[in-house]
């Protein structure tokens, strides 16, 4: 995710067309102004792979933030928009656009987290079967198929795997791998396909055993990105804004009564012992967030 600024003679490379794989032959100086990245004054340009002169989208357009669109309208302009199915019909190209490179390094950095704080747990790492006989989970929707001539679906879920692991005396488990759901929904929370980060501990006296693992495991991932992914996170900032990261050192614990009295002196009623739905949930992190100030809530 580095840049090197190259300065070329005019009309020295004109024949070239964007996106072009070139390899490039120069001299590297030192500016009598001071840049973030090197200069080079070229010599030769080698075209390693030349694109086609007419692209699909331009790069440039693909990775327009909202507030660059708002923008543009707000002065009369308007911006080319590339759409999702444009970008996924042309994913080579699209993939490289810094933001989707950038998505890709993160998920690479939590995943490599998520195994290196587990690992110094004492947790080992398994892979469970994904096309199996019956359904794994029965809450969750299955895909269905046939191998061969007997009746078969994909693992919905490592669940059962990772409890015959801790009966097994493994003691501690965890995996990273392909979870299917046939979920038919659009939204954010449901997707039929997705990479699932599981693991499984057997509790020798208190379930707040499992509980420190996760307050652990999360603040090492947040605290990995904070420190070691800024550049990145500003990269997808850029084009899809967020909140900054906050967290605490020692993640917040409140109990499921608190939590449901905070509710309730919010004005809004949940029935004794039940679950809380979606936007339920999103309340009492916000009431959360107010009392505790950007604390993470573990209920």
């Amino acid at each position: 995710m580095s840049t090197v600024q190259c300065v070329l003679v005019a009309n020295a490379a004109t024949s070239i067309s964007k996106e072009s794989i070139i390899n490039i032959e120069g001299v590297v100086s030192v500016p009598k102004e001071p840049l973030k990245s090197t200069t080079q004054q070229v010599r030769k340009v080698y075209c390693i792979g030349g694109a086609i002169a007419t692209l699909p989208f331009n790069l440039k357009d693909a990775a327009h933030s909202e507030a660059e669109f708002e923008k543009a309208e707000q002065n009369g302009e308007k911006l080319v928009r590339v759409h999702q199915d444009t970008g996924l019909n042309y994913r080579v190209n699209e993939l490289r656009i810094a933001t989707y490179q950038a998505t890709f390094r993160i998920q690479f950095e939590v995943e490599k987290i998520f195994r290196e704080y587990l690992s110094s747990k004492s947790f080992i790492g398994i892979h469970s079967p994904k096309l199996i006989s019956g359904s794994s989970e029965g809450g969750a929707a299955v895909f269905k198929l046939q191998y061969h001539d007997q009746p078969a679906c994909l693992a919905q879920s490592p669940q059962l795997y990772k409890q015959m692991c801790i009966c097994g005396g493994f003691g501690r488990v965890f995996e990273v791998g392909s979870i299917f759901r046939a979920e038919n929904s659009n939204t954010s929370r449901h997707l039929c396909e997705f990479i699932g980060l599981d693991a499984e501990v057997e509790i020798n006296e208190h379930y707040f055993e499992v509980c420190d693992i996760i307050d652990g495991l999360f603040v090492a991932i947040f605290k990995h990105l904070n420190e070691n992914c800024k550049k990145l996170l500003e990269i997808i900032n850029k084009q899809y804004p967020f909140e900054p990261l906050k967290y605490l050192e020692k993640i917040l614990k409140i109990t499921y009564e608190e939590g449901i009295q905070m509710m309730k002196d919010a004005g809004t009623e949940i029935k004794p012992m039940s679950d809380l739905n979606t936007e339920a949930e999103k309340k009492l992190g916000r009431l959360v967030k107010e009392k505790y100030v950007e604390s993470t809530s573990l209920v």
